[in-house]
């Protein structure tokens, strides 16, 4: 199978592209390497005859039609997108431009190319979303894959317009799509501008611990390998149509997590006090959600998948890489944001 996967340079992207050339996949990975991209996260597979590169951007249709033309792909994998709330809250121009416009453009390339195929069957579009569209739950609860769209910031909002747009495709002229919705990702490769990176990098650095609010946020972690395993198991497996929430069954409050990650650098990088004396409060992301949390009841009953990765062992595993390749993080903390307190406007 031959599949063309955007923002394959990626964190979520990058760990598809990997497993799905393992698992004897050709892949054309298509990305406008913008500030989160890095192909250093692909280098394992650089020169794999199985592997390509186009760079383009999603927002350019000559580009993709060309790309499709050019390599016939099997099947699409959306992962294009921007993704950080806290840019979102202060830029939120580029989230709607490439996460609602850019999607736009594949969807019209994307059902042209397969309309010139002959609408085969067996292709799908596979459009990959966040839980964060469903806004923010209580004390209890979990999202479904019928939970109402409620989404609380511009990088919410402009991924649930994405998935309108994909789903009304598929209502209106039938393209061949499945979609998923994930929980937050932690792992090996992960952009250091999110929690779990910022606070290994600052322990590390003997830097104080930003926490937001009090620290009671609640989300439900993912590790990405485990994220992409799931994504190729709907690619293959999901109905068309159906979209599948993926969730890590691994809920935790942010300061739990962060205690967590210091006890791993305690144990793995110990320094002269514990690296929980540098966590400190500060002011909360303006319209944080409270809580997420994943039904993963469709994943499991309809396509036999579930997470193999405890938060536990996730973790562990994801301070042990970043503290074994700096190479790999250290030429990013001079990107545009990166260290900086953003999402406070």
């Amino acid at each position: 199978m031959k599949l063309l996967v955007t923002g394959g340079a990626g964190f979520i992207g990058s760990a598809v592209v990997r497993l799905a050339i393992a698992r004897g996949h050709r892949v054309v990975n298509l990305d406008a390497l913008t500030y989160a991209a890095n192909l250093d996260n692909l280098a394992s597979i650089e020169g794999n005859p199985a592997y390509s590169f186009d760079k383009a951007d999603i927002r350019d249709r000559n580009a993709l039609d060309r790309i499709l033309t050019l390599h016939r792909p099997d099947a699409v994998m959306h992962l294009a997108a921007e993704s950080h709330v806290d840019r979102s809250i202060d830029g939120p121009a580029a989230f709607v431009q490439t996460n609602i416009l850019g999607s736009f453009h594949l969807l019209e390339a994307v059902r042209s190319y397969w309309a010139a195929a002959g609408r085969p069957a067996g292709f799908r579009f596979h459009h990959v979303s966040t839980d964060e569209v469903f806004g923010s739950l209580g004390a209890t609860g979990q999202f479904t894959e019928t939970t109402a769209y409620d989404p609380r910031s511009p990088y919410s909002a402009s991924k649930a317009a994405s998935d309108h747009l994909v789903r009304a495709w598929h209502e209106t002229y039938g393209l061949p799509v499945v979609l998923s919705n994930c929980s937050n990702n932690y792992g090996p490769y992960h952009f250091p501008e999110k929690l779990v990176p910022v606070v290994i990098l600052n322990a590390l650095a003997g830097r104080s611990i930003p926490v937001y609010g009090d620290g009671g946020n609640i989300r439900d972690w993912l590790y990405v390998e485990d994220h992409a395993d799931a994504l190729l198991t709907v690619l293959h497996k999901g109905r068309v149509g159906r979209s599948y929430n993926i969730g890590g069954e691994n809920e935790a409050r942010n300061i739990d997590l962060v205690r967590m990650i210091c006890a791993h650098m305690d144990d793995l990088r110990p320094g002269a006090a514990p690296h929980a004396d540098l966590i400190r409060f500060v002011p909360d992301r303006p319209g944080h959600d409270r809580r997420y949390a994943i039904d993963p009841t469709r994943m499991r009953s309809e396509l036999g998948w579930r997470p193999s990765v405890t938060l536990e062992q996730g973790l562990r595993r994801t301070v042990e890489w970043f503290l074994q390749n700096e190479s790999w993080w250290r030429p990013l903390l001079n990107r545009q944001g990166v260290g900086q307190r953003l999402g406070m406007a």
